[in-house]
Formats: structure tokens, sequence, C-alpha cells
């Protein structure tokens, strides 16, 4: 069972929903960056269960240890393992689950690949597992900020349902996307997204939505031109988030709907700087960085735990109906911002480190 992500700068992942406890593994990491559990633990809060009324009440604090590889508030460019316990299970949730496939989820597909899984909760499949991709990230974002001044990733909820924020990827704060619990950055989207989460969770049910991410501060040259595109791996970290069913970079599907000429990005001179003065590339051509923001946008299906009895089968190949239990979020977009941000800082914390090896710089 792959766990593992990047190529110089390496995490695994490990732990199951109800398990002991979930971390993460981080190998390749430089050594002498300045690191602190709190640089960890303020994105872990970011993405916990239980922190607003619209997402999963299950209680976790989420509390970080760094097990090693960090000695007096510096990485030594050993193994970095970072483990958070698990404190709120409830397995008994799960009972009917010994049996029965939840629709959409990976029940079914993990007993027709494995013969066996962990049931609570949906074990490996749970959303629990980025608990580590979050951790991993924060210390990629560490390592990132050391060498590029002025990089930031700024995520927030751009869709929810039908609902569409107006948000301008140029100007987007952290502040504007943190200041409320959608993570929205248009102020008059908040309460209708709010109201449409609460209405879903009232009838049992969810919505899905799009995520989209400005990143700042990335130089050109990051990124290899054939299997390792930039966007390729910035959209293989994205779709292998939960519940994750769409990914597209700049201009996406919409670029389709013009022609060359409208879609071609013009070069122009910023000083010493190469500019485009569009930027419907997202900021990545020829899969290699080209100094513009990467802006990208991830689609999410609406989550597959729904509270209503729905039709399904046995894992004897009988039908039943399954009435689901447990403790979910009726739209995981507000939860998916630091995700997000998170495999972002994977991604390039890895292709800096490829790009230094190969280019000395």
């Amino acid at each position: 069972m792959a766990s593992n992500f990047g190529t110089l700068f390496r995490i695994s992942t490990f732990g199951e929903s109800h398990g002991v406890g979930v971390g993460v593994i981080i190998d390749g990491c430089p050594p002498r960056i300045a690191l602190s559990e709190q640089d960890i633990q303020h994105e872990l809060d970011r993405r916990r269960p239980g922190q607003s009324k619209i997402v999963t009440p299950r209680k976790e604090d989420d509390r970080a240890e760094i097990l090693s590889g960090v000695v007096d508030g510096h990485t030594l460019g050993t193994p970095i393992a970072i483990m958070v316990r698990n404190t709120d299970q409830r397995p008994s949730a799960y009972a009917e689950m010994q049996t029965a496939y939840r629709p959409s989820h990976a029940d079914y597909t993990y007993d027709a690949k494995y013969g066996i899984r962990a049931v609570s909760g949906g074990g490996r499949a749970s959303a629990r597992e980025t608990i580590g991709r979050v951790a991993a990230g924060a210390i990629a974002r560490k390592v990132l900020q050391s060498l590029f001044q002025g990089y930031e990733a700024v995520a927030y909820v751009k869709t929810i349902h039908t609902l569409t924020a107006s948000v301008d990827p140029k100007t987007v704060t952290s502040g504007q996307v943190e200041s409320n619990i959608v993570r929205t950055a248009d102020a008059a989207m908040v309460d209708p997204m709010i109201e449409l989460i609460t209405a879903m969770r009232t009838e049992g049910n969810s919505v899905g939505g799009v995520v989209e991410c400005v990143v700042r501060g990335v130089p050109a040259g990051l990124g290899e031109p054939v299997f390792d595109k930039l966007e390729a791996d910035l959209a293989k970290a994205m779709m292998s988030l939960p519940a994750s069913k769409g990914f597209e970079i700049g201009s996406g599907f919409a670029g389709t709907l013009l022609t060359g000429l409208q879609h071609n990005d013009d070069f122009y001179m910023e000083g010493e700087r190469v500019r485009t003065r569009t930027n419907r590339s997202g900021g990545v051509q020829g899969g290699i960085s080209n100094g513009e923001d990467i802006v990208f946008r991830v689609a999410f299906k609406p989550t597959a735990t729904v509270l209503q009895d729905q039709k399904t089968i046995t894992n004897e190949h009988e039908e039943t109906v399954l009435a689901a239990r447990g403790r979910h979020d009726p739209c995981v977009l507000p939860r998916a911002v630091p995700i997000v941000e998170a495999m972002v800082h994977l991604v390039l914390a890895d292709h800096l480190l490829r790009h230094r090896g190969q280019m000395g710089a």
C-alpha cells in the first residue's frame, strides 16, 4: 500500500482513523531549519475536527509530538517523525459497516483489493490520514520560506454547491480566508455558505465545491519538463486527497473556449525580470514555473457519508439498506483548505531540492 510521496523531500504517512494514532516520517529535510511543535500545531489546528459548527463534531486536540530529527528548535537533516494520538474513537458507530458497504466510500474497493480493511472510520481511507500531510507540509513551508523571499500559498473556498465566491487571486490574503469558518475570501458569501452547509447537516445530506489556491514567490525554473511537470505533480498531489475529483490550473477547461491568440500570455520585461501580461498558464509553462503566481483549482465531491438510509450490498453480496451513523463533515471544503496548502508546500519543496541537486543552485 503506497503511503509515500516525494523524491528528495519524502514523506511516509501512517496510522488509521480509529487506531492509536496517525503521523508522518519526513526524510530529506535540510538541516538547520528553525522548527518548533507550534509551527506544526498551527496548521493542524486549522485542519482539526470540531473547530466550528459546520464541520464534524469529533473532538480531537490533534496535538503534534516531534519524536525525532529536531534538536534545540532546529532540524538535524535526519528523519523527522511526528505523531498525533487519537483520543475520540467510537468504533461502535461503525458496527453495521462491518458487513455493509457504504455507498461511494472505499469499503468495497479495499475489500476487493486487500481482502481486509479497518472498518472504523474508514482506516487509511479516512481524511484523518491527512494529519501527516499537514504536519509535513508545515515543515516544507519553513524550508521554502527560508530560501524564497515572499513565498506563500493561499487557498480558499471558491464554490460550495451552486454558490460562487468572487475572489481575486492577485490580492487575496490568508487573513481574509481565516476570518470566517467557511474559509472563503468573499465576505458576501460567508453567511449564504454557512446557511447552506447547516441546511445540509439538518437534512442529513452533504455538498461539495471547489478550493482555489494561489502560490506566490516561486521563481522561474522549478519543475521537470516531461513526466514530472510541475503541474502534473501538483495534480497528483491534489488528486491524492480524500474526496477530490478534479484539478485544473490557470485557464483550465475554460481555456478550451479561447483561440491560441486569445489564450497566449505575452511576455514583457519588468526591469530585469521576465513577466507575462496575462496568466492563463497559471504560472507554469512546459512543466516549469515561469515566476508568475501559480493558480489552480481542486474540485471536491459531496461527503460520501449522509445520515439517511441508502441502498447498498453486504460483503456477502446481498442487498440491504444502510442507515449511516458517525460524525462527518456535511461539506469538506473548509477543512480542505489547509490540506491543499500543505500539498503545495510538499510538491514545491521537493522540486526545489531536485532543482538544486541538478543545477547546483
